[in-house]
């Protein structure tokens, strides 16, 4: 199970980001444990300065994968199943799928109405733990990547977790993870036996 944003592709926000000039869209996950404050004030922020779900989404499918990313997938996606566990959003996520050969992607969803974004589905609290555990219910080994404290718990549940380029705020408060930063150094570290 590997997380999207930091992992295979930029992060979605801090490019609206750049794109606006909205500050508060450069915090992410890394940043905010709380995904609930994260979101509400991103739609908050969006909201005051007027921006539309047209120019953000503009801003993701001018978006690419990081580089060494699909190649790194295609060697993983050789070896085992691989399934993408995001907190992004379909909308944004279907632009960036397409680039990576269309992987399961299991996500959330945005609310738009009319040409705003008015809010957002989780698919399920704390999703991406979640998936770990139904996938292990079916007698899975499971190996999780992730960079952020959204992924933390994903970690726990999963029998082999690795933080992937990771802060050093992350990973100095969950040294249990193994850390790398190269997808070469990754793929050692997801080779089964995990």
């Amino acid at each position: 199970m590997l997380d999207v944003e930091g992992v295979l592709t930029p992060e979605v926000w801090i490019a609206v980001a750049e794109r606006t000039g909205i500050d508060f869209l450069r915090r992410t996950t890394r940043d905010e444990p709380d995904y609930d404050v994260l979101m509400n004030g991103r739609i908050e922020a969006l909201d005051a300065a007027g921006v539309t779900m047209t120019t953000i989404m503009e801003v993701v499918e001018g978006l690419a994968p990081l580089p060494g990313a699909l190649d790194f997938l295609r060697e993983l996606q050789s070896r085992l199943p691989v399934v993408l566990l995001s907190d992004t959003f379909e909308q944004f996520g279907r632009p960036l799928m397409a680039q990576l050969d269309w992987p399961v992607l299991l996500c959330h969803t945005l609310v738009v109405e009319g040409d705003r974004l008015a809010g957002y589905r989780l698919r399920m609290p704390d999703q991406k733990a979640r998936a770990v555990e139904a996938f292990g219910s079916l007698n899975y080994r499971v190996a999780a990547v992730g960079d952020s404290y959204n992924d933390v718990t994903m970690l726990a549940a999963a029998d082999s977790g690795v933080l992937f380029r990771a802060p050093s705020n992350v990973r100095v408060e969950h040294p249990q993870y193994p850390s790398c930063t190269a997808y070469d150094d990754l793929l050692n570290l997801l080779t089964p036996p995990f």
